[in-house]
């Protein structure tokens, strides 16, 4: 990186493919989970996922905010010879793939936010009470973040023996309130084992707090870009069940971007059901509505 920094980056899939970058959800990491890559040979596509700043490997890069993450994708996609991409973030990677779209419509064909996060600080008009509807959990978690880093690593500590055993059963005793029965059912078996991994292996840096901070502080900041300014194409999924980015963030969302935006508002599914039964989808749409060869 040209800050002397160390990004973390994992490419699967044939250089001829239709590129994807993925844009992790929070906490999580570069990890290509087996069900994911799965996912990216049945839909015929080459993945690239890349850990954020902060998360294991990648070197911090204190007070980043949502827009950064452009200028690394750009560097990622320079180093894998990759000149234009389609992509697509879950949780709190969504708006990371929606400032890649704002910030980079010249590499960037078509971005997807799954589950994502809305701005904290929304235009007048748009009616969103940013915490209304999320659990106990999240509503500490952002409440603290709205205070300071200092309050919100103190929090986060909280959380970090149950997150770092690799036990699923202790992944949803911690976050209990976070997660719906179509949710918790998204965590059994195998492809439970390989998100909890992901989380896992998100906190197991030098700081092992440190991504996860800085994408809180992140998403209560200005993102540093305009959503209603995107020129590429756009897709928008969020359940009607999710506890941990609620379905109003999705409504939200939906007024600030283009119109021409393309909307799944699924009132039955949670936040990790979608991730996991509709990513299939969300990468065949993103590859049509990128039409990238």
């Amino acid at each position: 990186m040209a800050e002397g920094r160390v990004v973390e980056v994992a490419t699967v899939g044939d250089e001829g493919l239709p590129a994807v970058v993925l844009h992790h959800g929070t906490p999580q990491a570069f990890l290509p989970m087996t069900w994911l890559v799965e996912t990216a040979q049945q839909v015929g596509v080459r993945l690239v996922t890349v850990s954020r700043p902060g998360y294991r490997s990648s070197t911090r890069q204190p007070g980043r905010t949502v827009a950064a993450v452009a200028a690394d994708t750009a560097a990622v996609l320079d180093h894998l010879g990759i000149e234009r991409c389609v992509t697509a973030g879950t949780s709190g990677g969504g708006p990371h793939a929606l400032a890649c779209a704002a910030l980079l419509p010249e590499r960037v064909a078509a971005a997807a936010s799954v589950c994502g996060v809305a701005p904290h600080d929304l235009a007048p008009g748009i009616g969103l009470d940013f915490l209304a509807g999320m659990g106990a959990d999240n509503v500490a978690e952002f409440g603290a973040a709205l205070h300071g880093e200092e309050q919100l690593r103190g929090f986060l500590e909280g959380m970090l023996p149950a997150l770092t055993d690799g036990d699923p059963d202790a992944f949803l005793q911690a976050w209990d309130s976070l997660l719906p029965d179509v949710d918790k059912a998204s965590l059994t078996g195998d492809i439970g084992h390989q998100l909890v991994a992901s989380t896992t292996a998100a906190l197991e840096g030098a700081g092992p707090l440190d991504g996860w901070v800085d994408d809180d502080l992140a998403f209560v900041q200005p993102w540093g870009f305009d959503l209603g300014a995107i020129t590429v194409p756009v897709s928008l999924w969020q359940g009607g069940q999710d506890q941990m980015v609620p379905f109003a963030h999705g409504g939200a969302l939906r007024q600030l971007l283009p119109a021409g935006a393309r909307v799944h508002l699924m009132p039955q599914e949670g936040h990790l059901s979608i991730v996991v039964g509709s990513f299939a989808q969300v990468m065949s749409e993103l590859v049509e509505m990128g039409r990238v060869e």
